[in-house]
């Protein structure tokens, strides 16, 4: 029996697809690099902002510290979230469908500082009565690591086999995969073919049907 949703944030919940692409591009561009999105993005998916710029070093093949790169990146991306990031397409209706029968939270790999901006602008932890999840808690392990799947989890006193997980990336469904959880892929960041792992995929919220996983 599901009694429990996991929610990933970033292109579950919230639509950032374009900010973080337009994001990479400007990052890249100040370093005379053009952003190769359909080989770096999935790459990048899941992974801390200074994991994010270690990757792309090591894809073009620059210098400097992961953790001040990954502080220039921030600042790129949080001006464009504090007037841009809006709602994913269908997410409202469906979560207020769920929301009385189902004990639903956010887990996220988004960065505490970026998450903070979103949740002025969209009131996220008044949505979710403040179960919101980070790597932080976690040790900062990334996905496909299923800790903080299974963190959420804990926090809500449900079972892993309980809980479904809603996620828009290959590492996120293998990381509920690992937790022993049941997934739904949603195709908004990823076409369904890279989905395949998930329990079910559909293309948007309008197609989630949580029965169909019993």
């Amino acid at each position: 029996m599901i009694d429990t949703i996991i929610f990933d944030a970033e292109g579950v919940v919230i639509d950032t697809e374009d900010i973080w692409d337009r994001g990479q591009e400007e990052f890249l561009g100040r370093r005379g690099f053009i952003y190769d999105r359909e080989r770096i993005k999935p790459l990048l998916t899941g992974r801390t902002l200074a994991e994010g710029v270690e990757v792309m070093q090591r894809a073009y093949g620059f210098a400097g510290d992961p953790q001040v790169l990954a502080a220039e990146r921030a600042s790129i991306v949080r001006n464009l979230m504090a007037t841009e990031v809006r709602f994913i397409k269908g997410f409202r209706v469906f979560f207020e469908r769920v929301r009385d029968q189902y004990k639903t939270c956010v887990a996220t790999a988004m960065d505490r500082d970026l998450l903070s901006v979103v949740d002025r602008r969209l009131g996220l932890s008044r949505l979710y009565d403040g179960r919101i999840f980070t790597l932080d808690q976690v040790g900062f392990r990334s996905k496909p690591d299923p800790h903080l799947f299974l963190f959420a989890a804990r926090q809500l006193c449900s079972r892993p086999g309980s809980c479904v997980v809603i996620e828009d990336a290959p590492l996120g469904i293998e990381a509920a995969r690992r937790a022993g959880m049941r997934s739904i892929g949603i195709s908004t960041t990823y076409d369904r073919s890279k989905l395949f792992e998930a329990d079910l995929v559909v293309d948007g919220f309008g197609e989630t049907d949580i029965s169909r996983l019993l």
